[in-house]
């Protein structure tokens, strides 16, 4: 098998509205916008070394996501109820204390999970 030189670049979530979901994202993130244009927009934490990009796509969201984000939190209770403050949806919560993590989604039903930093 061939050498295969690749890095992880950037996350990248289909939407109907780019800017308005980056907004929503850099509000609880601290990330800052990386680019935008019409159909796209990335934002970037402030050391560069994380970005997401949101990408217009002409379908809505249906279904599970096959792929998420986790954020972890020292409260991810609180934390998560302050993300919902700011639009997010409760879509779940874990019961089991050794795995503390809730699922949230954005405005445009993406899921992300806020999950207990025990480090």
């Amino acid at each position: 098998m061939a050498d295969i030189d690749v890095r992880f670049y950037q996350l990248v979530i289909d939407c109907a509205d780019p800017r308005s979901l980056a907004a929503f994202w850099m509000r609880f993130t601290g990330f800052e916008i990386g680019s935008a244009h019409d159909d796209w927009v990335s934002i970037r934490s402030p050391d560069d070394s994380t970005r997401i990009a949101f990408q217009r796509v002409p379908e809505s969201k249906a279904g599970k996501n096959r792929l998420h984000v986790d954020f972890a939190a020292k409260d991810e209770a609180a934390t998560a109820s302050a993300i919902e403050a700011i639009g997010a949806t409760r879509r779940w919560a874990s019961d089991d204390p050794e795995d503390p993590f809730i699922v949230l989604a954005d405005p445009e039903g993406n899921e992300f999970c806020v999950v207990r930093d025990d480090g």
